[in-house]
C-alpha cells in the first residue's frame, strides 16, 4: 500500500479551501455544462490514477452512505443476515428520513482500509464522489461538501480552479 495520506493536514487545507472553492464550485453552475463535465471527468482520471483510496477512507471514517431498500437487501445477504435485522444492526433514519449508518467509521472498514462488503457495497459507496457522473453542475454542493471530506475531490477542484473553464 502507498504511503498513507495526512487526513489532518487534509483538514486544515480543506478548511482553509472552503470558501474560495464554494464560490467557484457556485460559478460553475452558470458555465456550459458539458466544459464542466468534461473537465470533470478529465480531473477524475487524472487525480485517481495519483490517489488511492485505500490510503485514505477518509469518506468511510466520517460520513455515512444513504442505504436504499435494494442496497439493505444485498448487503443483508453478503453478511448471510434478514433485512429487518441489517437495518436493526446497523443502520438509523436520519432527519432526511433516509436511512444512513448507527456509528461512524462504517462497521465495514478493517484496519487496511478494505471494505468487507466492497462487492455488494451501498450505490452511493460504488459512486462516490460522484465526480464522474453526468451533469456535474447538478451536484455543486455536494462536491462542495466532499472538498471537506475527499483529498481526491479537493485536488480535483484546485486543479480545476487553477486550469479555469
Amino acid at each position: 500500500m502507498s504511503e498513507l495520506i495526512d487526513l489532518n493536514a487534509f483538514r486544515d487545507k480543506a478548511k482553509r479551501l472552503a470558501g474560495e472553492n464554494r464560490k467557484f464550485l457556485a460559478s460553475l453552475k452558470k458555465k456550459d455544462p458539458r466544459k464542466v463535465d468534461d473537465a470533470f471527468h478529465r480531473m477524475h482520471e487524472e487525480v485517481f490514477s495519483e490517489i488511492d483510496c485505500l490510503t485514505c477512507a477518509n469518506c468511510c471514517k466520517t460520513t455515512s452512505p444513504i442505504f436504499y431498500q435494494t442496497d439493505i437487501e444485498r448487503v443483508a445477504k453478503s453478511l448471510r443476515m434478514k433485512p429487518g435485522d441489517f437495518v436493526e444492526t446497523y443502520l438509523r433514519i436520519d432527519e432526511d428520513n433516509d436511512y444512513v449508518l448507527k456509528s461512524t467509521p462504517c462497521p465495514f472498514l478493517d484496519d487496511d482500509n478494505t471494505c468487507r462488503v466492497y462487492e455488494s457495497r451501498p450505490k452511493a459507496c460504488r459512486e462516490y464522489p460522484h465526480t464522474d457522473r453526468k451533469k456535474m453542475i447538478q451536484v455543486m454542493d455536494l462536491t462542495y461538501k466532499n472538498t471537506l471530506v475527499c483529498p481526491a475531490v479537493l485536488e480535483m477542484v484546485e486543479r480545476i480552479r487553477k486550469a479555469g473553464i
